[in-house]
């Protein structure tokens, strides 16, 4: 029972600590003039997924021999997995929600659409209205998914220089790194014609800091934000803790919590980042943190993985690969097709469920 609770105590910590978070690191892109998306792609997703990041590092350098880099390799895989599947569905599910309110809003005040019509139109409304913004969410993705490819290939594979590879994995980010900054100051020309663009050129919300001050200070900026990561990470790895002690309570191996429940966890940050940010009406962040996000998985957890690992796949982490490349290609798919709607997101979080069911199989 004790789990339990301190469980729900933390979800509850990490969203709170998330709220302060994304009203920090917008600020944040402000003070450092990155543009709007890369506040998504590049601040809040570094942010949230450099704790990951360094739980791996830790994991694969002084992690208890051979169990500590299964843990690091298992890792660098869920996340991505998670990710692609859970966070985007969860997604998808807020922006069902947040439209079928303003819709029946709106019919209670008109008389207009109601019942399961407008149920219908929340679902298959577009996801981004603006093709530059969708031309930003397609172009991350096939970013990362030839990354994702070759990391994937590389565990099933032996050669002599394969960890000298993880450095290729830190330049592929640093390149994906300052191709959004540089373009960061195209935001502004291609908010003109986003739909949601109306809301994110809005004012700010006050810091919450400093809720009186209209341009606060740069080191409440910093502190809030500072502070904020700090508490989710240590949230985070105490969520992840108690479902490593639930796990067997529910009558599950370990070998299942690890690849099944502990990606969900150490990936909570991102998709309370991405809820509340859709809340807000800020759909393009809210994508643009999940995509920027799995851009930091698919390479230095993967490089540090190469560099201190033999790197060499078993058949879940084999299967985690392959459920993650259809939900990238599905998601691209859709984008490329233009028919990415809140019902067709919110479906990917299904593929997680495919990945549960094809990994009794492999671990009985």
């Amino acid at each position: 029972m004790v789990h339990f609770l301190v469980l729900a105590v933390c979800a509850v910590a990490i969203y709170l600590s998330c709220e302060w978070f994304v009203n920090a690191v917008e600020w944040l892109g402000q003070r450092l003039d990155v543009g709007k998306m890369a506040v998504g792609t590049i601040l809040a997703a570094f942010g949230t997924a450099l704790p990951e990041s360094v739980v791996t590092l830790v994991a694969v350098t002084s992690g208890g021999g051979s169990e500590g880099k299964e843990i690091g390799v298992g890792a660098a895989m869920g996340g991505p997995l998670a990710l692609a599947t859970v966070a985007y569905g969860v997604t998808g599910v807020m922006l069902y929600a947040k439209r079928r309110q303003r819709i029946g809003e709106a019919a209670g005040v008109s008389g207009a659409l109601s019942g399961p019509g407008a149920a219908r139109a929340a679902l298959t409304a577009p996801v981004l209205e603006s093709k530059a913004a969708v031309r930003r969410l397609a172009k991350d993705q096939s970013w990362f998914l030839p990354i994702f490819v070759v990391k994937v290939a590389l565990g099933l594979v032996a050669f002599a220089v394969k960890p000298a590879l993880g450095l290729v994995f830190f330049a592929a980010y640093a390149a994906y790194f300052w191709r959004e900054i540089r373009s960061g100051s195209a935001d502004g020309a291609d908010d003109a014609d986003d739909a949601d663009g109306a809301d994110d050129a809005e004012e700010l919300e006050p810091l919450k800091l400093q809720p009186k001050v209209a341009s606060p200070a740069t080191w409440a900026v910093l502190l809030q934000t500072a502070a904020t990561l700090v508490v989710i990470f240590f949230a985070s790895q105490l969520f992840v803790h108690q479902l490593d002690a639930i796990g067997p309570m529910l009558g599950l191996s370990a070998a299942v919590t690890a690849l099944l429940l502990s990606p969900i966890a150490t990936e909570l940050p991102e998709i309370m980042n991405a809820v509340i940010w859709v809340r807000q009406g800020k759909t393009e962040l809210a994508l643009a943190n999940i995509s920027g996000s799995m851009m930091i998985q698919a390479t230095v957890p993967s490089g540090l993985g190469l560099l201190f690992t033999s790197w060499h796949f078993d058949g879940a982490l084999l299967w985690a690969g392959v459920v993650t490349m259809a939900a990238i290609g599905y998601l691209l798919a859709t984008l490329r097709a233009g028919r990415l709607t809140a019902g067709r997101l919110a479906a990917s979080a299904g593929l997680y469920g495919v990945f549960a069911v094809g990994l009794v199989p492999i671990l009985a």
